[in-house]
């Protein structure tokens, strides 16, 4: 009977933890792509689209966001080694996504072609840089506030609300994603 206990809150602990990635995802792809649009308004002059899909989120900050949380938050102390890891794996996964969506969509969502030290226009030394100084300042302030922020509000909610939020948000995620697809795709 102990062993159905453990069973249950091991599996309760990893539904916990993937609902509150899935949020986190969530909420720094908004605030990447609210980064991006202002910077674009600010540029440009207008409002543009600067995501990969129809809604309000850049997935490439979600996901940066969640290697940040899962793989290099154990260099909080050290900062150091979480700028230099965060500047070497930022720039091969930005390399790795703009090569994706190139290979993929035909299309570019960034181009650092006219920066100094770049490849191929989808890394700079500049943003490698950017990169690093960004993940600490994510380790060390930002993400504590909307951790703490997140665990208030939730404490407030019954966790039922949180199965159907956390799970309305993945369904509308992966229908966005599938119709930005189709969108890039040229299919309709």
């Amino acid at each position: 009977m102990n062993e159905n206990i453990i069973k249950i809150d091991t599996t309760n602990k990893k539904t916990n933890s993937f609902k509150y990635l899935l949020l986190y995802f969530l909420i720094y792809a908004f605030i990447g792509w609210l980064l991006e649009t202002f910077y674009a308004l600010f540029t440009l002059g207008h409002f543009t689209n600067r995501g990969f899909l129809y809604g309000p989120i850049c997935p490439i900050y979600g996901w940066g966001a969640i290697i940040l949380i899962v793989l290099l938050q154990k260099y909080k102390s050290n900062s150091f080694k979480l700028f230099f890891y965060s500047a070497i794996i930022f720039s091969i996964f930005e390399y790795i996504v703009g090569f994706a969506l190139d290979a993929l969509f035909a299309a570019k969502w960034w181009d650092y072609t006219n920066d100094f030290m770049n490849l191929n226009g989808r890394i700079s030394i500049f943003y490698s840089f950017a990169w690093g100084i960004i993940a600490i300042l994510f380790i060390n302030h930002i993400h504590p506030f909307i951790e703490k922020c997140t665990n208030k509000i939730f404490k407030k909610i019954p966790k039922i609300y949180h199965i159907i939020f956390t799970n309305t948000l993945l369904i509308i995620l992966i229908v966005d994603t599938v119709f930005s697809c189709i969108k890039y795709l040229k299919l309709i």
